[in-house]
């Protein structure tokens, strides 16, 4: 008995204030923990990698989390070791690991859970419309919508079914589904508006041009004075599992708006590809 109480008084000089901070805190019935310093620098480093960003330097880190050289330097180095991050050369990864700790996270998950609150935050911080399509027999299909809280809006719905030619989501889910988009360009490009793609040419640009960007822009494609800006979500095993979208009046949202919101949208979308496992197809 005697040796257990040297030990924790020795315990208690090595680490000043420990036990009198738990003390305290009984005293004062609280249970919530303090986050440790050290998390929320690892946290920094690791929100650092994108999909495309998926490897840097330490230099690279250092001016993405704006943590001290050394700092970064201390903490790479345990999290390689732990693989958290793995290392070739001078190039620093999220380690493989991360992929077996993720599994059980996303098996089973349900794809809206993590969708709804994505569109929220979008539709908060751009006032508009967002909204998620997938693709169901030739056509594109709103699976999920945050509505604008403007009078004057867009007509959108969960169910709602719309020619896939027309609008960018419905180009953002061609340009990754190459039979599809065959299929569809062989067909008849049936005119929704003044504004709609009717060529099957033009079209095939304009697939083309998104799959190259990894975003799509439209305007008054199917419905007049209403434009889209849309990017892809990927699945675990790098095929397109739906577009997400920020939709509006044309008068709010005019070509230069929809720019200025690209990597809004584009975060958000491989936040939603991230979270579920998924990747972007080489």
């Amino acid at each position: 008995m005697g040796k257990q109480v040297s030990e924790v008084a020795a315990l208690d000089r090595r680490t000043p204030g420990r036990f009198a901070a738990m003390s305290t805190d009984d005293a004062q019935g609280s249970s919530k923990l303090q986050p440790l310093l050290v998390l929320g620098k690892i946290t920094e480093i690791l929100d650092a990698f994108s999909l495309t960003r998926p490897s840097m330097t330490l230099g690279e880190i250092q001016q993405a989390t704006g943590l001290p050289t050394s700092t970064v330097q201390r903490l790479v180095t345990n999290m390689v070791a732990q693989g958290f991050l793995d290392r070739v050369g001078d190039q620093i990864r999220i380690g493989t690991k991360m992929a077996f700790w993720a599994a059980p996270a996303v098996k089973g998950l349900d794809i809206l859970a993590i969708v709804n609150p994505v569109l929220k935050e979008m539709r908060d911080r751009t006032g508009e419309t967002a909204c998620f399509f997938r693709e169901e027999q030739g056509h594109r299909v709103c699976v999920a919508v945050a509505e604008t809280r403007h009078a004057l809006r867009r007509d959108m719905y969960v169910g709602k079914i719309i020619p896939i030619h027309a609008g960018s989501a419905g180009r953002i889910l061609l340009a990754w589904n190459p039979d599809l988009a065959e299929k569809v360009l062989a067909g008849p490009l049936d005119p929704l508006t003044g504004g709609t793609v009717t060529t099957a040419a033009e079209l095939r640009s304009l697939i083309a041009q998104a799959k190259a960007d990894g975003y799509a822009i439209s305007a008054g494609e199917r419905e007049d004075s209403a434009s889209g800006l849309s990017a892809p979500v990927f699945d675990t095993a790098g095929d397109v599992l739906g577009a997400l979208m920020i939709s509006g009046p044309t008068i709010r949202m005019p070509r230069a708006v929809c720019e200025e919101w690209v990597d809004l949208v584009v975060e958000y979308a491989e936040k939603i590809t991230r979270t579920i496992g998924g990747r972007v197809p080489a």
